[in-house]
Formats: structure tokens, sequence, C-alpha cells
């Protein structure tokens, strides 16, 4: 076993997280806690925690890509990820697998090069295809199932910074990060 700040993962899951060239998210239940705040005049809100955002940053800055495909659309999802510097955001979509395959093509990458977390059984066939299918700790339990790496933290509370310090780890490059959180 692989010792990490959250824990011991499997040698296997490490080596693979070493190929990883761009990391794929879901949105709700990822980078948020899943749920969706609404406001009497239809204003939706949610949290994004600055740990996760730091990791994206971290690891774009090692040439690990970064995309989202969610099936909700938001401003706030938007907003967000542009100002972390994430280029590739999919909103409103439903079938991510068929997003997934053509951004695959885009960037001229093999499946095993990619790593997709997420939350839901909706994210269940793009985890099944990418080279490390990841699901946050309260994740449903097919998806947890499937996975082959299980964040040691929920949703919404530092998940995508966990897989993020892995892939800085496999690199050598976890303790030398600089920067401020985001």
């Amino acid at each position: 076993m692989i010792d990490t700040p959250y824990g011991k993962i499997d040698p296997i899951v490490f080596e693979q997280a070493k190929k990883i060239k761009l990391f794929v998210c879901d949105v709700d239940g990822v980078f948020s806690d899943g749920r969706i705040y609404l406001g009497n005049d239809g204003e939706e809100l949610k949290a994004f925690h600055t740990k996760d955002g730091f990791g994206l940053k971290a690891i774009m800055k090692q040439n690990i890509d970064v995309a989202i495909i969610t099936g909700r659309e938001s401003n706030i999802v938007k907003n967000r990820m542009q100002a972390l510097g994430v280029t590739h955001i999919f909103q409103g979509k439903d079938d991510k697998l068929t997003v997934y395959q053509s951004l695959l093509k885009t960037l001229n990458l093999k499946p095993e090069e990619t790593a997709y977390i997420g939350d839901d059984v909706v994210d269940l066939p793009v985890m099944k295809m990418a080279g490390l299918g990841i699901a946050v700790n309260d994740a449903h339990p097919l998806t947890l199932q499937a996975a082959d790496l299980v964040t040691t933290i929920n949703g919404g509370f530092g998940a995508v910074r966990e897989i993020c310090d892995l892939f800085l780890q496999c690199h050598g490059q976890l303790s030398t990060t600089e920067g401020k959180s985001e």
C-alpha cells in the first residue's frame, strides 16, 4: 500500500494516477455537497470549497488539464470554473459519456490518461471508461462499488483537493506546491 496524507491506497491505483493528463469532474455532489439553495426569486446558490480550487490550480501547473461535465446549467459554475482557469466546461449535459468521448478526441487523449470523479449513477459510464474512476466518499452505493478509488472526504468538503494532492504526490510535487487558497 502507498501512504498518502489521506490514508493508504493500492499501488496499482497510484501507478494509474501517474498517467493522468486530464481530470474530469462532475459538479453537484463533487465540488458542492449536492444541495442546491433556491431563493424566493429563483436565485440559485452553491457553496464551493477553496481547498478544491487550490488543488485544481496546482495540478494545472503540473500540466494536468481539467474538465467539468455536469447535467445542470448554472452561471455560478461557469464563473467559478473560469476564475480557476478551467477552460473545458460542459453544462446541461445529460449524456456525459458522449461529451467525454468528444473531449478525448479534441485533446488527443486515451481513456487511460484520464480520471473522472463523480457521485451518482449518471457518472458511471464515464467512470467506467476513464483510466481512473473516482467516487466521493458520500456517493451513491452503486457509484462507490464501481469506483477504482473512493475519497476519504465527502463531496463539497475538499474531495477534489484530495485527488489533486494524489496527482501531485505521484509527480513528487505535493510538498512543494505554492500559492494561495482559491
